[in-house]
């Protein structure tokens, strides 16, 4: 055992007893609340009946299992692990076992295209791979394209990928004392793809240390309007596995001693069943679109009792405050809602609480979009495209840049993008944002989403918002075409209401009525859907690709 007493600098807490491992949060609880449970699945989130409620000792001592099974399989400390699944309660405990082993995971998004994920195992070369059975024969190809061989099946659906072990024969014979591994806080434990558009994605690393930090903020956010932190009862239904969503809406809850509630994939009826019989008191929310989603189904199921919510976060656009108020009448109206802007890179956020700017926030919202204040550990300013601040300069974007001890170290084997990232001494986000009078900060897009058109800068979400509010439209995009005499064309794609038939014509009209010129759609089309993410948010280069040639018609 190594004693320093004389270094006051360049010290290293590596040791059991002083470390920060996203490994040990459990294990810490276990000397509090060991039979308390920490994590709950709700319907088709757990592979064993057994596993459906799990108590802090209980998940510890699997997620211990889990490790010693991948340590006795000769991984060593910075090795990688894929996974390639949905939420669930064993992939879940699968990463808090690789965070205790010392090793890295690198999760991947199911969405992502077979190429996408050969090429990303290739980059990360993954010493094992973990995968779900449902998940299986849609990848086995991009797989075999990489050369790897799965290793350990969650079996979801109740069958196992040939050549591998289940989860449960997998941990079955290992100890379930913690593995004697040396983690530093500033080691990373995780690898998070951002999304790809016109690029590979890149692999945000994401350190110890970083998922403290974040979690903590967080864990002063979720806790709002509960007696003891311990209470915190927090559902997310929206992709955790793979998602940077898991620092903020999973670990905020272990680090309060409370419980987390997960489900499948998102479902806005079980949303609303789990929040009333879980007493849930917290939610991740995703959207407006999806809180408007729970309000429909607590307005159609009134037997179901959500009064013990008290926060709701969302993110992406900006709520109608009747929406609010409606949210209040069905859960409490002690309920805080909360819009956060923030990144896979930098996940610390922005804080909008309506309730603490409600005069702003009744005049202005949704046509603007604010995000608030950044919160205290994320020092932010908006600058223009020499890097000149825009402090003190009122409704002129510009893009956000970040300082923050939450913030990626770099993007895994990709030094350029990093330098380019982090170029003037600031993690520069892509977003665009500006100031109001009273130094608010006002969400305008995300820069490769702005449109250009006639000289003139755009903003889709702005467009977006007028357009949600036409009665006959559920859904809307904005993107910039092609265009002959504008360069880029203001054009929305639009689904309709239920029972709706938005006619092209009339909604150009509608926005024109509401909007500036220059910010009006030049077209409109209507379609059955719109290309998402699982989390909600439109896949816009993908309308920009289908309908490039809109306007040569």
């Amino acid at each position: 055992m190594a004693i320093d007493v004389t270094s006051l600098t360049n010290r290293r807490a590596s040791d059991r007893w002083d470390r920060v491992a996203v490994g040990d949060m459990w294990e810490r609880i276990t000397w509090s609340y060991p039979d308390k449970e920490a994590l709950v699945a709700r319907e088709g989130a757990c592979a064993y009946p057994e596993n459906h409620r799990l108590t802090y000792r209980e998940a510890d001592e699997l997620a211990n299992r889990c490790a010693n099974a991948m340590l006795a399989r000769g991984l060593e400390r910075g090795d990688r692990v894929l996974i390639y699944c949905e939420n669930s309660v064993e992939a879940y405990v699968a990463k808090i076992a690789i965070a205790k082993a010392g090793l890295v995971s690198a999760p991947l998004n199911p969405m992502l295209a077979p190429d996408v994920v050969t090429h990303l195992i290739e980059r990360v070369e993954p010493k094992l791979a973990i995968v779900d059975d449902e998940l299986w024969p849609k990848i086995e190809s991009a797989f075999a394209d990489a050369n790897l061989e799965p290793a350990v099946t969650i079996p979801i659906e109740g069958w196992t990928v040939p050549g591998t072990v289940e989860f449960s024969e997998f941990v079955a014979a290992q100890p379930a004392s913690e593995p004697e591994v040396e983690i530093h806080g500033d080691d990373i434990w995780e690898i998070i793809f951002t999304s790809g558009t016109t690029a590979m994605p890149k692999g945000a690393m994401v350190s110890h240390s970083y998922s403290y930090f974040g979690a903590y903020s967080f864990a002063l956010t979720l806790t709002r309007g509960i007696p003891f932190e311990c209470d915190l009862k927090l559902v997310a239904f929206l992709p955790l596995v793979y998602h940077i969503a898991d620092q903020i809406f999973s670990l905020p809850a272990w680090l309060c001693g409370g419980t987390l509630v997960i489900g499948r994939k998102h479902d806005a009826a079980g949303i609303a069943r789990a929040v009333a019989e879980e007493d849930a008191t917290a939610l991740w929310s995703g959207s407006p679109a999806m809180l408007e989603e729970l309000a429909k189904e607590l307005e159609a199921a009134p037997e179901l009792d959500a009064s013990g919510l008290k926060v709701a976060i969302f993110g992406w656009t900006a709520i109608p405050p009747e929406l609010v108020e409606r949210l209040k009448r069905l859960t409490s109206p002690e309920l805080n809602v909360c819009e956060i802007l923030g990144q896979t890179e930098a996940i610390s956020c922005f804080r909008f609480w309506p309730d603490k700017w409600p005069e702003t926030f009744a005049a202005k919202a949704p046509a603007l979009n604010y995000v608030g204040v950044p919160n205290p550990l994320l020092a932010s300013k908006i600058v223009d495209e020499e890097g000149n601040s825009l402090e003190g300069t009122v409704g002129e974007p510009g893009e956000v840049v970040y300082r923050s001890p939450v913030l990626t170290p770099g993007y895994y084997l990709d030094e350029d993008a990093t330098r380019e990232a982090f170029r003037d001494g600031w993690f520069h986000s892509g977003d665009v944002c500006m100031y109001d009078e009273e130094g608010l900060r006002i969400m305008v897009d995300r820069s490769k989403d702005m449109i250009k058109s006639g000289g003139e800068n755009v903003s889709t979400l702005r467009v977006e918002t007028i357009l949600r509010s036409h009665p006959e439209i559920l859904k809307a995009a904005v993107v910039g075409l092609p265009h002959e005499r504008w360069g880029e064309a203001v054009t929305a794609i639009v689904v309709a209401e239920e029972g709706g038939d938005p006619d092209p014509d009339e909604v150009m009209a509608f926005c024109r009525e509401r909007l500036a010129g220059y910010e009006s759609p030049k077209g409109v089309l209507v379609v059955e859907e719109l290309p998402e993410t699982v989390g909600g948010k439109v896949l816009k280069y993908k309308l920009r690709v289908a309908h490039a040639g809109f306007y040569e018609s």
